[in-house]
């Protein structure tokens, strides 16, 4: 599970520092933020792949900053723990109304929390136990960053992997370019819309092989921009 971003907003340093030790041990990167107005800028330029949110935080509850993101189409699927000390059911049901995919409540073991935030990335990616995501022979092996068909490892560059991975864990849904670059370069990347059309043409030359030809998964949505999808192919 190395390689994944958390976002930790919390007001509390010894907290912060509490829940960075415990998720680096655990092999994840960790980035802060003390309130929600830091929180939101770290969402845009890093884009974390998850987020442990307190819900008390001074300028603005995080429930506010958990409202933003779930408006927001670029981030809304970005998965969200609460951190709480409210145990009364309706905090707990309102936080889960606005969009929370889980929450912990305070006082609460480092070991829980880290199997939560392993099981809710399987979740968020479509991510099998072993951190893979298949389609029939077509492999993405998130653990070992490599992509096998038919068992043969396809040679691919990072960006390809980044990309195809995105797509297998984002299926039947059409992405603009903009979407794209923002989703697996990164917001504060910019770089020019037609570069996605480059790394695309790569995937899909990729993805032809003499096992077999998944290239097709690849659809161009005309004015729009791409989807995998194996319902068919998109119009040309």
């Amino acid at each position: 599970m190395s390689e994944y971003t958390v976002l930790i907003v919390d007001d509390e340093f010894a907290i912060r520092d509490m829940l960075r030790m415990a998720l680096e041990i655990a092999e994840f990167r960790c980035i802060e933020a003390e309130d929600i107005q830091q929180a939101w800028s770290l969402v845009v330029d890093q884009r974390p792949d998850i987020i442990l949110l307190d819900w008390m935080l001074p300028g603005g509850s995080g429930l506010e900053l958990l409202r933003r993101i779930k408006r927001d189409d670029a981030y809304r699927e970005l998965p969200v723990i609460m951190l709480t000390a409210k145990t009364a059911e309706d905090n707990i049901i309102q936080g889960l109304d606005v969009g929370a995919d889980d929450y912990i409540t305070k006082p609460f073991a480092p070991r829980e929390m880290i199997s939560r935030v392993k099981a809710l990335l399987r979740r968020s990616k479509g991510l099998q136990e072993d951190g893979r995501v298949q389609v029939e022979s077509l492999v993405l092996d998130d653990e070992s960053k490599r992509v096998f068909i038919e068992a043969q490892v396809v040679d691919m560059g990072p960006t390809e992997f980044n990309l195809l991975q995105f797509f297998m864990t984002h299926p039947e849904r059409a992405y603009t370019r903009g979407q794209l670059l923002d989703q697996v370069w990164g917001a504060n990347v910019y770089v020019e819309e037609r570069t996605v059309d480059v790394h695309i043409r790569r995937l899909r030359k990729a993805l032809q092989t003499p096992e077999a030809d998944y290239s097709n998964l690849i659809q161009t949505v005309r004015g729009t921009g791409y989807r995998f999808s194996t319902r068919g192919t998109a119009a040309p």
